[in-house]
């Protein structure tokens, strides 16, 4: 069973004292037994942590993963808790038009004492002054646009590097690795690609900028666009988005007589960009996320692969992390917002995917880049670049 440092330091005090936790339950002036308020040392009762999220809608298998490894960190916390932890999902649909609703729903529900999301970078922003002005602490593990930490929002956390870590590490791998002498530039006009692809073409440099160009979410016909990159005639394109358009726009780049070097980002890190075939081969992914055949995940993967039947995919373990915060703060007997956000501001403990500690912008300490490949119709880790 994988657990934090903290948690098995908690258990170890808790057998050398010879802790009796007393049944949950609810006092009669209406306080939670065992751990309403800052903490007292036993684990809280009646509380839940909510995912907020894609569970359905076009990229919903970038939330599977989040969803996943957050119910695996629940699941294991609640086989030695005497009271359980609920993990509510919030369907978002990775849609900003949803968020605020959901945001509003959570924050109206004060059980829900933290939320491992949001996912994306659009409906973050969309939600962060709801949680804000309700207190909520949030802590996503994929949320990357840089501006997310800029609001002054103090129940913003994020698990991962932002864009301005991994924009420059994609640039540097294009010019340094790749060697490209120019790349063609597209975004899909979301919050996350459009920022993104500003980032890598800002530090690629206007020399080594063949174009750039705008696609939407939802389109299929980039006819327009792949003539754009045919006639530039630039040897790699970056894509800024997510993989239902990159599977497509890589298919028709190919088709139309691309034969550089496509790289993409964290969005496009999911097993459904391989229905591209041929076509995606070749591809660089880069992601501020660990691969799961790096040492320090072995345990969480292959627990994760038991659980699911499946590897861990992109964030999986970032979410497990990023849950395991919360759970830290609840086995320690905090029942509330307010002590729950202190305690995730406050934060300093060795995660999985890194030492979990934030800056007071909710920023992590520790931030890691790596690439991937799309090789032999699999995606393999390249190892950390930034």
């Amino acid at each position: 069973m994988i657990r934090s440092s903290k948690s098995w330091q908690a258990v170890a005090v808790a057998a050398v004292a010879g802790l009796v936790l007393t049944a949950c339950g609810t006092t009669e002036d209406g306080g939670d037994e065992g751990g309403s308020g800052g903490g007292g040392g036993e684990a809280a009762c009646d509380l839940k942590l909510a995912f907020f999220g894609p569970e359905t809608g076009p990229a919903a298998g970038l939330g599977k993963p989040i969803i996943q490894g957050a119910e695996l960190a629940v699941s294991q916390y609640n086989e030695d808790a005497d009271c359980e932890v609920e993990l509510v999902n919030y369907d978002s649909q990775g849609s900003p038009d949803e968020a605020p609703a959901l945001a509003t729903e959570i924050a109206g529900d004060e059980s829900i004492i933290g939320v491992v999301g949001p996912a994306f970078s659009g409906e973050s922003a969309a939600a962060g002054p709801i949680f804000a002005e309700a207190g909520v602490p949030t802590v996503s593990p994929s949320a990357t646009n840089p501006a997310l930490s800029e609001n002054g929002w103090d129940t913003f956390h994020r698990a991962l590097g932002n864009d301005a870590t991994q924009g420059p590490a994609a640039a540097a791998y294009i010019k340094d690795t790749l060697q490209a002498k120019s790349t063609y530039v597209i975004d899909d006009a979301s919050e996350y690609g459009a920022g993104l692809a500003g980032i890598v073409e800002e530090d690629l440099g206007a020399d080594a900028v063949a174009g750039s160009d705008t696609i939407q979410v939802g389109d299929t016909d980039f006819a327009a666009t792949v003539s754009k990159v045919v006639d530039s005639e630039a040897d790699a394109v970056f894509f800024g988005g997510y993989y239902a358009e990159a599977t497509i726009l890589i298919g028709q780049l190919r088709q139309g007589g691309f034969e550089g070097t496509f790289v993409v980002a964290d969005g496009v890190k999911d097993p459904a960009y391989l229905d591209a075939g041929d076509a995606a081969e070749g591809t660089i992914i880069t992601c501020p996320c660990i691969p799961d055949t790096d040492p320090a995940v072995a345990d969480f993967a292959s627990a994760y692969e038991e659980e699911f039947g499946e590897a861990p995919g992109t964030y999986a373990a970032e979410a497990y992390d990023a849950a395991t915060i919360f759970l830290d703060g609840i086995g320690d007997g905090i029942g509330d917002r307010e002590a729950m956000l202190e305690h995730v501001n406050g934060y300093d403990e060795a995660g999985i995917t890194k030492q979990l500690s934030f800056d007071e912008t909710g920023e992590p300490a520790d931030v890691k880049v790596y690439a991937y490949k799309v090789e032999g119709g699999e995606i393999v880790s390249e190892g950390e670049i930034g």
